[in-house]
C-alpha cells in the first residue's frame, strides 16, 4: 500500500513516518506541507492512502480533496477534535488525534487494508468525484450522473435532484471518464448513455437526446451524431 503524508509540521511528518515503520507493508511515497504542494504530490504518486492534517497554511485538508481527480482513502491526523463529524461526512477512514497513538494507528491501517481489498482502486477510469459546496462536501458516484455540462472553467453535474459544480474543466474530466458509459454530445455537454431515454432527429443532421429525469433536450452536433450512430449501431 502506498501512502502520502500531508502536514505543515515537519516534526509531525517525521513522527508519523517513525510509527509507520512498524508496518513494512505500507510505503510512504511522498510528503507535503500545504495543499498546493499536496495536490501535485498526490496526482504524481497516486497513493492508496492519504494521511491528512486539517489546519495548514493556504487552506485546510478539506480544501485539498476537491482539487484531486482521484481521491485516495483518507485518514485525518490533527490536534483538533471538533472536525471529526465533518471528516466522516467526507467518507474518511479514520480521524486520529495528535499525538498519534500506535494502537489507534494500527487499527486505522487495518481498516485501510480491508477497504483496499474490498474496493481496489481503478486508476485508469474515474468512478467518483469529491464535490464541495460551501460547508457541505460529499462523493458523487459518476455512474449516477446523467449529464456533465461546462460552465466557464467548471463542470455542472446533473445528479439526482442536485446539480453541484466541480472545479475542473470538462476536457480534463472527459479523459478520465469511462468511454463505455459517457459520450460527448457537443462542445459543452457529456451524457451518460445509461440515462438516454429517447433520441430524435435534429437540425442539420444532428440529434436531440432526452435523458431520464432531465427536463431539457440535449443537442448532439452533426459530427457527434455520426459518431453516436456508429457506436450504437443505428
Amino acid at each position: 500500500m502506498r501512502a502520502v503524508i500531508v502536514d505543515d509540521e515537519a516534526l509531525a511528518r517525521r513522527e508519523l513516518r517513525r510509527l509507520l515503520r512498524d508496518h513494512p507493508w505500507l510505503e510512504v511515497v511522498g510528503e507535503a506541507a500545504h495543499i498546493v504542494e499536496a495536490a501535485a504530490v498526490v496526482e504524481s504518486s497516486m497513493p492508496d492512502l492519504l494521511f491528512l492534517d486539517i489546519h495548514m497554511p493556504g487552506g485546510s485538508g478539506f480544501d485539498l480533496l476537491p482539487r484531486l481527480e482521484q481521491v485516495p482513502q483518507v485518514i485525518f491526523t490533527t490536534a483538533y477534535d471538533q472536525h471529526a463529524v465533518r471528516a466522516f461526512e467526507v467518507d474518511a477512514l479514520d480521524y486520529l488525534l495528535k499525538p498519534v497513538e500506535p494502537e489507534r494507528l494500527a487499527a486505522a491501517l487495518e481498516r485501510a487494508r480491508q477497504a483496499l481489498a474490498a474496493f481496489p482502486p481503478r486508476r485508469e477510469v474515474l468512478d467518483r468525484l469529491f464535490v464541495q459546496d460551501g460547508p457541505r462536501c460529499w462523493f458523487v458516484p459518476l455512474r449516477e450522473v446523467r449529464l456533465l455540462s461546462a460552465e466557464d472553467n467548471h463542470v455542472r453535474l446533473s445528479w439526482g435532484a442536485a446539480s453541484p459544480l466541480v472545479t475542473r474543466g470538462l476536457g480534463a474530466l472527459e479523459r478520465r471518464l469511462d468511454p463505455r458509459q459517457f459520450f460527448r454530445a457537443n462542445r459543452a455537454e457529456i451524457v451518460n448513455l445509461d440515462f438516454i431515454e429517447r433520441v430524435d432527429p435534429g437540425i442539420h443532421g444532428g440529434l436531440l437526446v432526452r435523458l431520464r429525469d432531465h427536463p431539457a433536450e440535449i443537442e448532439m452536433s452533426r459530427r457527434q451524431a455520426r459518431l453516436f450512430r456508429a457506436r450504437m449501431g443505428v
